[in-house]
């Protein structure tokens, strides 16, 4: 069954009849949750047809469909894949507020899947029969794991599928940095192109210089073998142990973080966010940077103090920067939209027809195993598996 809030019918349920709980409610109460139906619905709970959450009168608890809340970057068809086994509920933007629906839905939801959403005790108070949250997404850090972990909640991500296309993001930002697309686009569309180009708008170049990767994990490898393989870049790096096959593979030599910082040319950050991580580059990290060097975010907004950036750049500190993430996102407005020396991107890293279509694919894979009792293949916590 599928469910669009905001087109939805409100029953009573009949003397007698009960609602079922999940085996993982881990003794939750919902905080009278509201029974939605689909708009075709009969008008009276006396109506056989009458159909709450996939459960007609007739029908005994036991043949109940396990219930999803899809709430973001599932496609039509995926819904209907869903459908087959599952009653699916899909919040509608044209029905008014989407967090009101969304805490509408809650409580009758045994896994949700989605991305972008702050997800702990206070919003997952009345979401009793939660067994997973399937994130289109490899970070986690909007997830509260130490609360999903004392309800048993799995949570699960999509890594690997978006590591390219992140990469490819990466290079697009190095480029674009150094050889000043953006500003000199802005530039040519305002008609100043009125003779050659001459020294005061000359770029860097990116070939031979020295790539650094704060973080080598599966993107910054990513990020790496473009380096070294297309642009003949001298990769180094950073991180919490030693790549030995990639020093082998690409001549990558580590470094300490502040090594890498004063000897990079180019020094890319691809840290996953914690509390180890945020503000990993400040006021103190920006001044052992070179004049001529680009710092590139591609990690997550909080990694860098942005105050701190925006008055390295301002100063011309460094060079430049390249930013698909911010401290604070969507951003709206920052001193960063009035510096030449700064690309910015709105958070489009995995943001490709063919990526997010295979990170929502994975997805539901993730979801689908864990609502029919298997293992998922992404799963974050595995302390709460009790298969």
């Amino acid at each position: 069954m599928l469910t669009f809030l905001g087109a939805c019918k409100k029953v009573s349920r009949r003397k007698g009849e009960t609602a079922s709980r999940s085996p993982r409610s881990n003794g939750y109460t919902p905080k009278n949750p509201k029974n939605m139906v689909g708009p075709k619905a009969a008008k009276t709970p006396q109506n056989k047809n009458v159909s709450v959450l996939g459960i007609k009168p007739e029908q005994e608890p036991k043949t109940m469909k396990k219930t999803v809340l899809a709430f973001s970057r599932i496609t039509p068809p995926m819904i209907e894949n869903l459908q087959q086994e599952f009653d699916v509920i899909v919040p509608n933007p044209k029905a008014g507020d989407i967090n009101a629906q969304f805490n509408e839905a809650l409580p009758h939801a045994h896994g949700l899947i989605g991305v972008g959403r702050k997800l702990g005790r206070t919003q997952l108070e009345n979401a009793a029969k939660l067994e997973v949250v399937s994130s289109v997404s490899v970070g986690y850090d909007n997830y509260d794991l130490a609360y999903f972990n004392e309800r048993g909640i799995m949570l699960t991500n999509t890594p690997d599928v978006l590591t390219e296309s992140t990469a490819d993001l990466a290079f697009a930002l190095i480029m674009s940095s150094a050889r000043r697309v953006a500003e000199l686009d802005a530039w040519t569309k305002a008609g100043q192109w009125q003779a050659s180009v001459g020294a005061p708008l000359f770029g860097c170049d990116v070939h031979g210089k020295t790539l650094g990767i704060v973080g080598m994990g599966n993107i910054g490898a990513a990020v790496a073998r473009r380096g070294h393989f297309g642009f003949n870049m001298p990769i180094i790096y950073s991180g919490n142990s030693r790549k030995t096959d990639l020093e082998q593979q690409l001549g990558a030599q580590f470094r300490s973080l502040d090594e890498l910082l004063a000897e990079a040319d180019f020094v890319c950050l691809v840290v996953p966010l914690s509390d180890k991580t945020r503000h990993l580059i400040s006021h103190r990290e920006l001044a052992l940077m070179k004049p001529g060097a680009i710092l590139v975010n591609i990690s997550r907004g909080p990694v860098v103090d942005e105050p701190a950036l925006i008055e390295a750049l301002q100063n011309k500190r460094i060079r430049g920067a390249g930013l698909d993430v911010y401290e604070k996102e969507p951003l709206a407005e920052s001193p960063l939209f009035q510096l030449s020396n700064a690309v910015t991107l709105p958070h489009i890293g995995s943001a490709t027809n063919e990526t997010r279509e295979a990170m929502a694919n994975r997805a539901l894979a993730n979801l689908r195993s864990a609502l029919l009792g298997e293992r998922p293949q992404d799963l974050v916590n595995p302390q709460v598996w009790r298969g």
